[in-house]
């Protein structure tokens, strides 16, 4: 079990790339997280959701992603609640506090998902939520120490060097850990060094003889992970900030501006990938208290609190310049929750979100949502309505769109009308997520907005020859990387001798 000193350190990374590595040398490996808070979640073969962390590792795996992968994902709705996913099913809306009395309930479920993978793998990781040290979190935990209890799992501890303060981290977590959990961590690793490693070679041999755990490597800062989907917001805007300062085309060369409203509760943000990779087009987040800059084209994203983020961007002001944008010949994209948006009302007769409730949506587009408790949960092939070039993906979403017969849609979708389209074509909205993922669909898109005038030459007539035609291949190349990396960074032997097979607590 790979453990972290806190949230951010770099834990679902190292488990992807350690994932790709034991998969190379002919291990069947799986993952798995216990309990995942995240609103970037993925759908599963088996007709269920997880953490796209967890659906990430799957990949590095080389096999599909399953609900048992991450039995217990919590959506947040708001400040202090979440909606509650069980072994891949919607099952409840909680608040905080009343959560940490239902864990123990849950611990049946989560040990019955790992039982699951465990017959089928030679290898489970496992990966730790937030930090080890949150004692106290510690009654009832099925998301650090109260899982490696559990199982009697060996844990590694990560630590993250970037960030400061990483040997008081370290050892300050078996300092306040009781000692029944201290005696778990058998390793740790330090990630995200930059410059010369042997300037900590001293800071390593402290923190082991310290602790007594086995320093299993000092990995260094590694730009190519920019390419895996952020896990959170937080990695999401770090994620968007270093790559508009890297400059696909060159410094001088015009590009498509995208302007992307971030708003609390953003969902399935990985949408944005293919779009921060293609040269040509520069993706510009847009964070509380700024106004929206002047673009070619506003990206509406997925939302797990639909009206909670359209009332987000009233109050911001923003949503008064996305209909000046569009008024002025200004392009509109919006994907699920951001689909929604655009349309006549979004209403919550069932109070699905919170209290029944109807609200008027952009109106950029003739459409009515009604959402509903019923969860759509479904994979997606098919093609551009128009041009007919390939399109794969999934759909998330609670409740139904309401559109006249005679709006044009934007896709077909295992043989059904998905999305629609503006007369003039340069609105429109669909609950495809992955709808930029294959280039030649992504370019088709862009180029009805005109993005043709801002390609580096040749780069969209020929997409082949500059980018992979299938966003999935960029991603596959960079967990290759990673896996490299941590061969050559991290002691796999060590990690692999600490190994064993599970041992069920009574």
């Amino acid at each position: 079990m790979v453990q972290g000193t806190g949230s951010s350190v770099g834990k679902s990374t190292l488990v992807a790339g350690l994932a790709r590595a034991l998969t190379r040398r002919g291990l069947r490996v799986l993952p798995f997280k216990p309990q995942n808070m995240s609103n970037n979640a993925a759908v599963t073969q088996d007709g269920g959701e997880i953490g796209r962390a967890q659906a990430l590792q799957a990949r590095a795996c080389g096999v599909l992603p399953l609900a048992d992968m991450n039995p217990v994902l919590l959506k947040p709705q708001g400040e202090t609640g979440a909606q509650l996913v069980v072994r891949g099913q919607r099952v409840d809306t909680i608040e905080a506090r009343n959560y940490q009395t239902r864990k123990e309930q849950l611990m049946p479920q989560v040990l019955a998902s790992f039982k699951n993978l465990m017959a089928q793998a030679d290898v489970v990781l496992v990966e730790g939520a937030g930090s080890a040290s949150e004692v106290n979190l510690r009654r009832h935990d099925i998301a650090n120490m109260g899982f490696a209890q559990a199982v009697q799992a060996p844990v590694v501890l990560v630590g993250d060097i970037d960030r400061g303060g990483v040997i008081a981290s370290l050892v300050g977590t078996q300092v306040v850990l009781p000692a029944e959990d201290a005696a778990r961590i058998k390793g740790f690793v330090v990630n995200r060094m930059r410059g010369d490693p042997t300037l900590f070679a001293d800071g390593m041999d402290f923190v082991a003889s310290r602790t007594g755990w086995q320093p299993l490597g000092l990995v260094p800062h590694l730009a190519n992970v920019r390419d895996l989907p952020a896990e959170d917001a937080a990695d999401l805007m770090a994620t968007l900030r270093t790559k508009r300062r890297i400059e696909p085309g060159g410094g001088n060369t015009p590009r498509l501006r995208m302007v992307v409203p971030i708003m609390p509760m953003i969902a399935n943000f990985d949408d944005l990938d293919p779009l921060c990779t293609e040269p040509g087009v520069e993706v510009i987040p847009v964070t509380v208290g700024e106004p929206l800059p002047d673009a070619e084209i506003i990206l509406l994203p997925g939302s797990k609190a639909t009206l909670a983020d359209l009332a987000f961007l009233r109050a911001q002001g923003w949503a008064e310049q996305i209909v000046a944008h569009a008024q002025n010949g200004g392009s509109v994209m919006g994907i699920c929750g951001g689909y929604q948006m655009l349309g006549l009302s979004i209403a919550d007769p069932q109070g699905t979100e919170g209290p029944a409730c109807k609200a008027p949506g952009l109106g950029l587009m003739p459409i009515h949502t009604v959402l509903g408790h019923n969860k759509r949960l479904d994979y997606g092939t098919g093609f551009l309505a128009q041009g007919r070039q390939p399109v794969a993906g999934y759909e998330m979403h609670l409740g139904w769109t309401e559109k006249p017969e005679e709006l044009e849609p934007l896709l077909w979708l295992n043989g059904q009308a998905e999305g629609c389209v503006s007369d003039n074509g340069r609105i429109w909205g669909t609950y495809l997520h992955g709808v930029f993922t294959h280039r030649a669909a992504r370019l088709a898109l862009l180029e009805r907005v005109g993005g043709s005038a801002f390609a580096p030459d040749g780069v969209w007539a020929q997409a082949g020859d500059f980018l992979p035609d299938n966003h999935d291949s960029r991603v596959d190349a960079a967990l290759d990387h990673l896996a490299d990396h941590l061969e050559q960074y991290m002691d796999v032997e060590a990690l692999l001798a600490l190994a064993q097979p599970p041992v069920y607590a009574a």
